[in-house]
């Protein structure tokens, strides 16, 4: 093969089929009529001298040779992007990009409206696409480009992703002001006695590792209500007598009706990370407001 002779978009054009795996879905994120993208995928053909695809009635199935072709492609793009990237210079008073980053509905409502705020002050032309964090869903989605930036806990980032460490976060105790229960010192046998909700996100859960320590201390907590969003914890806990455990830094964000208080045990806290694609790995742009978000994450803290 003459590598003098290659048109390189044909490289970027079999790994959006190696992403998508449908001709009409790798068109649209490339911007292409569907005859446009196979009239390419012939010519990928006569390159490699093999089929590639296979259609089937949910799409194509890759060949043997196009999976042996996907992780070099995709490394060899990468570094390419990132040559190219590196020429360009990123002026946040005036450039303009969409920057899509997801997580949990804490982590936006502990850090990300707030950092959203500075960044519309420094960056007027960045738009801030805030998603919902869907951790079996997540690596697929930054390797087609619909995220560029998530935040999540460690065991969630796969090893295919880049990462680095965002901030450590606690657990406090949030009740309503004037709860009864407040009026005095609070034991762990008293805690547990108390109503509680939790934060499910998959739904249905009526446990977390709090209930694991409370387990080997021969105890038991009544947790009456489990709940698919921070948000709507903050709201129950504001209206009732129900308390809740949640992480520190959206008990910081509370509103005027809560209290908070350190638990009356011992409650492993846990890492936020902050995981991208190799894509994104050398855009200035990307690498902006990466760097502006672990600063602002470092001096956030109330």
């Amino acid at each position: 093969m003459d590598i003098n002779r290659i048109d390189f978009n044909l490289l970027a054009t079999l790994e959006a089929l190696l992403a998508e795996r449908s001709v009409s879905r790798a068109a649209a994120r490339l911007g292409l009529s569907q005859p446009a993208l196979s009239a390419q995928l012939a010519r990928l053909r006569t390159m490699f001298g093999d089929r590639l695809f296979i259609p089937t009635h949910r799409g194509m199935t890759p060949t043997p040779v196009a999976l042996q072709l996907q992780a070099p492609l995709g490394a060899a793009l990468a570094r390419l992007r990132e040559v190219v990237a590196s020429a360009r210079v990123f002026d946040p008073a005036r450039d303009a990009f969409t920057v899509r980053i997801a997580a949990s509905d804490y982590v936006q409502a502990a850090l990300l409206l707030d950092f959203a705020l500075v960044l519309r002050a420094e960056a007027p032309g960045v738009r801030i696409a805030l998603l919902p964090a869907n951790d079996t869903r997540l690596a697929g989605q930054m390797e087609r480009g619909e995220v560029d930036l998530a935040l999540l806990t460690p065991e969630y980032i796969a090893d295919t992703l880049r990462s680095r460490p965002l901030f450590e976060e606690r657990y406090a105790l949030i009740a309503r002001r004037g709860h009864p229960a407040l009026r005095r010192k609070l034991d762990v046998r008293r805690f547990c006695e108390l109503d509680h909700v939790m934060v499910s996100p998959r739904g249905g859960g009526f446990t977390t590792p709090v209930d694991d320590v409370l387990d080997a201390m021969g105890l038991r907590r009544r947790v009456v209500l489990s709940a698919s969003t921070f948000q709507s914890v903050l709201e129950l806990v504001a209206r009732s007598d129900l308390v809740a455990l949640v992480p520190g830094r959206l008990a910081d964000a509370r509103g005027a009706n809560l209290r908070v208080l350190a638990p009356p045990l011992e409650v492993a806290g846990f890492a936020i990370r902050m995981a991208w694609h190799d894509r994104d790995h050398g855009d200035v742009a990307q690498r902006w407001v990466r760097e502006r978000l672990a600063a602002y994450a470092e001096t956030a803290r109330r």
